[in-house]
């Protein structure tokens, strides 16, 4: 490996690894475009409303096995495209396949990231809350989502959401999740440096049966490992 392949390498899994922290720590998106697809006219529903909702559509997903592809907008700017699979309670695992390998898995309060080309696993104690975990949205307790952020649904007849995060120190400002047919298909994540993250999941398979052994990881020998 070149030094100049090796720089961009590091920068692309600097970049995957801070949406680790975007995934356990904010797997989301504000989705202006999905926005802009709506009718101007439909009224907002009310707060409490919007949660209850919300909550109804994450508790009936259990589990999910989709593909996903990830743009991400501003200072750190890149694509990528993986498999994703969430299971209740606090079960996930993200694997960026192209154009790097990269993969996050979380079960309980331990998240590895494996950096396969860097020959380096890092392992994080994460919350295992939802917080300001948004990834856990989708692993983690419904009912504690309206604890930890305001919960607007922009127009009444769509799946669409806006999610503020109520703590001071969350490091994105909102996070948006659009639901088709009951899926998620869509979450935009706009952080406080000005970035924009949106994540659109594709092949979704809602609610199926998942060994495991997807969400354990053991390092590889010879592997570097960092412990946070």
């Amino acid at each position: 490996m070149t030094l100049s392949t090796k720089q961009t390498t590091v920068k692309q899994k600097l970049m995957s690894s801070a949406l680790a922290g975007v995934l356990m720590t904010s797997l989301g998106v504000a989705a202006p475009m999905v926005a802009l697809t709506q009718s101007a006219t439909a009224a907002p529903a009310d707060n409490l409303v919007a949660a209850k909702r919300l909550n109804k559509l994450l508790s009936d997903t259990k589990s999910m096995t989709a593909n996903f592809s990830q743009t991400t907008k501003g200072a750190s700017s890149g694509s990528f495209s993986g498999t994703m699979s969430v299971q209740r309670p606090n079960n996930f695992r993200w694997q960026t396949k192209s154009p790097s390998q990269q993969l996050i898995v979380a079960n309980g309060n331990s998240m590895w990231v494996y950096d396969e080309d860097l020959e380096q696993a890092t392992n994080q104690n994460v919350d295992s809350q939802v917080g300001n975990t948004p990834a856990l949205l989708l692993s983690g307790d419904p009912s504690k989502i309206d604890q930890n952020f305001k919960i607007t649904q922009p127009y009444d007849n769509k799946n669409y959401y806006v999610l503020y995060p109520k703590a001071d120190s969350a490091n994105f400002t909102s996070l948006s999740m659009s639901f088709s047919g009951g899926k998620p298909v869509m979450m935009v994540l706009n952080d406080s440096l000005g970035q924009t993250t949106s994540i659109k999941f594709s092949n979704i398979t809602m609610n199926p049966s998942i060994n495991a052994s997807k969400f354990k990881f053991t390092p590889p020998e010879g592997v570097d490992v960092i412990n946070q």
